[in-house]
């Protein structure tokens, strides 16, 4: 299905961010201009075996390239920034971001070598960015990172706005959220509403980053040894609670991980991180010099990520930190979908090797950064939208929200649950679905973008449930004889040591059966035959022998051109 969007239309459709959580990327279309509101990544599950990152498919803006006009970023999270470097390696789009998220994106496009042509404009929640036919405001929210802001495109048909991530704190850590101008916005109409739907199963309030603070507090004081502590680095307000901790309860801190070590840089250098001159953050180089009670060691891996500073620590394999007795490890943060089975594995590492483990929301040490349905729904009556559209949620989320928006008086018929790729045409009176555009994970993964497909991840899958066996024979073709082999070599589907009577059988029948068709087919034998005979004769005896079917490898070399083909078959 294309998209069908009239000139008159204002289109809003998403790239990535509906029915998952990450991924953000939405858009807004008039005639000759689009506005891309974030361009973030999505963390993969466990199934997705090597893959780094999924980001999104960016074909639909490679097309409409002339168009874009803008990147606008709403905060500095991964989930909303993180895809920015592949997006600039095929659209090079000015970037419009807070100071903080544009630090953070600097730094990640200097990594990608992208930095030295890169158009990045910092905004302020004054800022208004005009372009011929659209223009762009802000107002502050409240989030777990510094400088969230919802985005606010005008259109010749009326307002719409995207909330980005928010919660309403009414004793945040930071400059609190504008409420005043969010209802003035609803005061002077909103067209459609883009609303957070993370947390729209939770029916109460998103507790307090100040309730989380007092926790830390209360908990790094009662302990006598070193403490652990793991964050994310983005949550510069955690990262600053915990320097205030460390003030009242003169212990030092030293930073372990890059992503953190930029985190703390980047927070200094904008005022959110700040000791008021007592000099509580220390070389990580010199932790040894300091009793083990006078420690706070600030560190990534709370998501369970296997290179993070803390997962080494759990694996005994860090430079500088090894689990000591009286060592507690918090968690300041709970799972992502998906990596549930991750963080437990690091706990339990981390428990076995001696550390006491502090995790999450049963200790108050955690807080989302997304507004429950009470904040969903008072921010539904700020705006007072005439048409709502949920996004940044799994299809439950959306769905839920949907439900909540009927609640507060937005028409079943006025709200839309959008698929990525959907277009969602509006007029100032009118909102109907306008068709759709292809919009694919792309996986990224150390061999390069969207190298990993469908089949590649079959073939990890199978190599990770039944192994790979590969057959290897030197055939002389002209006259018609096996040289050598066949020999067999396993790789996750047997101990060879002790399946020697397997591997016997699995020669003897091979040799057979290779040597009958070579016998039988005489001057007309092909390399094609022997692999399909190999195929033939070790797969239902593998089955038969062991209810597995690994992958099979036949590595055929003539004697006369050497090695002739390799081919795999499950």
């Amino acid at each position: 299905m294309a998209v069908n969007l009239k000139n008159n239309e204002v289109g809003v459709f998403a790239v990535g961010g509906l029915e998952e959580v990450g991924k953000n990327m939405y858009g807004v279309q008039f005639q000759d201009e689009i506005i891309i509101l974030d361009c973030g990544v999505l963390f993969p599950e466990d199934e997705l075996l090597g893959v780094d990152y999924v980001i999104n498919d960016f074909q639909y803006l490679v097309e409409n390239r002339d168009k874009v006009k803008a990147l606008v970023i709403s905060h500095g999270h991964e989930d909303h920034i993180g895809g920015i470097p592949y997006l600039l390696k095929q659209i090079n789009v000015p970037i419009y971001a807070d100071p903080l998220a544009s630090s953070l994106i600097r730094n990640k496009l200097q990594e990608h070598g992208l930095l030295r042509d890169a158009n990045i404009t910092e905004y302020g929640e004054d800022t208004e960015i005009k372009f011929d036919k659209l223009s762009v405001s802000f107002y502050r929210t409240t989030h777990s990172i510094p400088e969230a802001h919802g985005v606010v495109v005008h259109t010749p048909h009326g307002k719409i706005v995207f909330t980005g991530d928010y919660k309403f704190d009414f004793t945040p850590v930071g400059e609190p959220a504008n409420i005043h101008r969010m209802a003035k916005l609803g005061d002077e109409g909103v067209l459609l509403m883009m609303g957070d739907s993370t947390n729209a199963e939770i029916p109460t309030f998103t507790m307090s980053e100040q309730v989380v603070g007092k926790s830390i507090h209360n908990i790094i004081q009662s302990i006598d040894g070193r403490v652990i502590f793991a964050t994310f680095a983005s949550n510069v307000s955690r990262l600053q609670q915990v320097v205030e901790t460390a003030i009242k309860t003169d212990r030092k801190i030293a930073v372990f991980g890059r992503s953190m070590d930029n985190a703390f840089k980047n927070g200094r250098e904008l005022g959110y991180i700040d000791d008021h001159g007592k000099d509580v953050i220390i070389d990580s180089r010199d932790i040894n010099r300091y009793p083990a009670e006078e420690l706070i060691l600030l560190c990534t891996g709370s998501q369970g990520e296997p290179m993070a500073a803390l997962s080494r620590i759990a694996n005994g394999t860090h430079r500088q930190i090894t689990i000591q007795p009286n060592d507690t490890v918090i968690f300041s943060s709970s799972p992502i979908p998906g990596n549930t089975m991750s963080v437990n594995k690091v706990i339990n590492r981390l428990t076995e090797a001696g550390a006491e483990v502090i995790h999450g929301k049963l200790n108050n040490i955690h807080t989302s950064g997304h507004g429950s349905q009470q904040e969903q729904l008072l921010m539904m009556r700020l705006l007072q939208p005439k048409f709502f559209m949920p996004v940044h949620g799994e299809y439950r989320m959306l769905h839920i929200q949907s439900q909540l928006a009927h609640m507060v008086g937005i028409p079943e018929q006025n709200t839309f649950v959008m698929k990525n790729g959907d277009m969602l045409a509006l007029t100032k009176d009118s909102a109907r679905r306008a068709g759709h555009f292809d919009a694919q994970d792309v996986y990224v993964d150390g061999s390069g973008i969207g190298d990993v497909g469908n089949i590649v991840l079959r073939d990890r899958r199978n190599l990770s449930e039944d192994g790979l066996v590969i057959i290897t024979a030197t055939i002389d073709y002209k006259n018609n004889q096996l040289i050598s082999g066949p020999d067999i070599m396993s790789r996750g589907f047997i101990y060879m040591r002790e399946s020697g009577d397997l591997i016997a059988e699995m020669q003897q029948k091979l040799k057979a059966a290779i040597n009958r068709g070579l016998n039988e087919n005489g001057n007309n034998v092909t390399e094609r035959m022997i692999r399909d005979i190999i195929f033939e004769t070790i797969k239902p005896l593998l089955y038969d022998r062991t209810q597995r079917k690994p992958m099979i490898l036949p590595v055929l070399l003539d004697i006369n051109k050497g090695v002739r083909k390799r081919k795999k078959q499950n």
